[in-house]
């Protein structure tokens, strides 16, 4: 006999606490790594030998795996289910092919004894085709159960903001065990594998931790008759490709996802090189980002939320974000030290920005739970190639090392460029498609299955 749930319950009772802080958690593996992958990928590839151009085909391909893996799980999802199964897959994916990575261990080139470039590269490649397509199977499962737990609006903003506070709390720890490790002391070849090993082995472990406990947490949400939480209508794919709001929510993500990929990827590159600031900045400058984020995650977390005040703190952080941009730009050698105030701002527009756009997400998937999927997968889609694409381009023309510049003046370069004025334009653009936006949400009905097993 089916269960009914009574519909006031599930619109109006909010998630326990412990609920929203257990999927807070599940996606801290993918977090920790990422925070290695977007801000150090560029920077140890080229310190262990591969030229730009070689670290940014490697980028390439994990962004186009990610993005591909992204849309083949979340149709799969959406077809069978099985949230848990698909996020325990991506992060055993995720922990073997991270340690490969970043070991330092090629080891095609061991067995055949030639280190040469292009095996490397082609090493290098295979394991962030399998790192990014573990990371993609862990990110949709992740975010499209938030529709699948609760149906109440305030609790779906808390669990994303959790879990963005979470994203936070990861790259904390990360940038936290980087800053022991490196020191203005010049290493040596080895002596950097080395570093990057141990990083790795510690990232893995403080993620799995958290792992365990969002399987262990959280039950499967019900996927029974082929629907997550089966409701009375069945949404096909190409429903959302008729609605305008769509799109509009599709850009402001992509375009956020944009702002903060970007701008992390060229962070530790722009304050050593651009600014000459010394090697712990490369990890003080991102800690503080995060911490900030953080911060403005924990208050946005207890806010009560409505499509318009998404739509007008998502304007807040991009305005916001767009100023730092003209600040990056300028800001000269002499004056490196305003670059730890930028990054309280850029932290705090961060977190705008993400909590935001992930929620018109769930806005826009209101309670079309059973394609959800379709749509947290499509945009994962759209984000991971142009964001792929736009990395490879900017890696491809960067500089390995600093050039002359004046102390006294900002000097162009394709870092600065890339921190500053991309993701700059990009959440100017985001603002002025989130002002004509027009989230609707859609009148309420019963569930004819429980939203949790």
């Amino acid at each position: 006999m089916k269960t009914m749930i009574n519909e006031n319950w599930v619109e109006e009772k909010p998630l326990r606490r412990s609920l929203v802080f257990t999927y807070g958690v599940g996606h801290m593996l993918n977090d920790i790594t990422q925070s290695c992958w977007y801000t150090y990928l560029l920077l140890y590839l080229t310190e262990i030998g591969l030229p730009p151009s070689s670290a940014a085909i490697v980028t390439l391909t994990g962004q186009f795996a990610d993005a591909f893996t992204t849309i083949i799980v979340g149709q799969l999802i959406d077809r069978y289910g099985h949230f848990k199964r698909w996020h325990g897959i991506g992060c055993i994916m995720v922990a073997f092919s991270f340690i490969s990575l970043f070991s330092g261990l090629c080891i095609p080139c061991k067995i055949g004894g030639s280190y040469s470039q292009m095996t490397q590269t082609v090493w290098y490649c295979i394991s962030a085709v399998i790192y990014c397509s573990g990371w993609s199977c862990t990110q949709i499962s992740h975010m499209s159960m938030v529709n699948c737990i609760t149906l109440n609006e305030s609790s779906r903003i808390a669990c994303v903001s959790c879990r963005n506070a979470f994203t936070m709390i990861a790259s904390l720890i990360y940038y936290a065990i980087t800053l022991f490790i490196f020191t203005d002391t010049i290493y040596g070849l080895q002596d950097i594998k080395v570093q990057y090993r141990w990083m790795s082995y510690i990232s893995i472990f403080i993620g799995s931790v958290f792992v365990i406990i969002f399987h262990l947490g959280i039950k499967e949400p019900s996927n029974k008759n082929g629907g997550c939480a089966k409701t009375r209508v069945n949404t096909p794919w190409t429903y959302w490709l008729k609605k305008v709001s769509y799109y509009q929510v599709s850009s402001v993500y992509v375009l956020t996802r944009v702002v903060t990929n970007v701008s992390q990827s060229f962070l530790a590159v722009y304050v050593i090189n651009d600014l000459r600031m010394s090697q712990s900045s490369k990890s003080l400058v991102p800690a503080l980002i995060y911490l900030c984020s953080f911060i403005t995650s924990v208050l946005l977390q207890e806010l009560e939320w409505s499509n318009k005040k998404l739509k007008n703190l998502f304007s807040s952080g991009g305005i916001l974000w767009f100023l730092c941009g003209a600040a990056v730009m300028w800001l000269p050698i002499n004056l490196n030290l305003f670059m730890y105030a930028l990054s309280v701002l850029i932290g705090i527009a961060n977190s705008l920005m993400m909590v935001t756009s992930t929620g018109m997400e769930s806005a826009l998937v209101d309670k079309h739970l059973d394609g959800s999927t379709f749509v947290y997968g499509s945009m994962g889609f759209i984000d991971k190639v142009l964001c792929g694409i736009t990395l490879y381009f900017l890696e491809s023309f960067e500089n390995v090392d600093p050039v002359p510049c004046n102390p006294k003046h900002a000097c162009l370069s394709v870092t600065r460029f890339s921190l500053g004025f991309i993701p700059g334009i990009a959440a100017l653009l985001g603002v002025i498609v989130s002002f004509m936006m027009d989230l609707q949400t859609s009148q309420s009905y019963h569930l004819e299955e429980p939203l949790l097993e």
